[in-house]
């Protein structure tokens, strides 16, 4: 846990105020707790996550449940209205902007997206249901994304249309 807890504070710069920092500190808190075999002393420690967890949510208006998996460099990159469904998943490098929701496209049926990696996710995106998202994939602000998105791909509009991403003459994406 303290290993995760040093990756996330140097991938906010070493920023403790970031509000995002925050968020992750309750989270691997909470992945940790599950790692403790004795249920009768897990208790306490799950009670203290919970309260934990309602707090941050209160504080910063991110919702991140420790169920949900993130890989290295996951950023919560502004403050505020962020929801992520416990049964998303994120790869590596991932950055997520404010107003995004990646959760359930209907309520009926329990699957979210699966985020891979050098994913970035803009202002007010919503990213919901059964779906995958590739690497090395910008989803644009506002956009609304309800199909998969294949690798090196940009999703922007409602709905989402979905466009490879283009190389300059320098080898850069656009």
């Amino acid at each position: 846990m303290l290993n995760d807890i040093r990756q996330d504070l140097a991938t906010y710069g070493g920023d403790w105020g970031a509000q995002g920092f925050w968020v992750m500190l309750v989270y691997r808190f909470g992945r940790w707790r599950y790692t403790i075999g004795n249920p009768i002393i897990r208790k306490p420690f799950s009670l203290l996550y919970h309260v934990l967890y309602k707090g941050a949510q209160i504080l910063t208006g991110i919702e991140l449940p420790c169920e949900v998996p993130v890989g290295k460099g996951f950023r919560i990159d502004h403050f505020g209205d962020i929801i992520i469904s416990g049964y998303a998943s994120f790869g590596d490098n991932c950055v997520i902007r404010n107003g995004v929701t990646v959760g359930l496209k209907n309520i009926e049926e329990k699957a979210a997206p699966a985020i891979g990696s050098n994913v970035s996710i803009g202002a007010g995106a919503k990213i919901l249901g059964r779906i995958t998202i590739g690497n090395n994939v910008d989803i644009g602000a506002n956009a609304v994304v309800l199909q998969s998105v294949p690798d090196n791909s940009l999703a922007v509009g409602i709905p989402a249309r979905i466009l490879p991403k283009e190389k300059t003459p320098t080898g850069l994406s656009l």
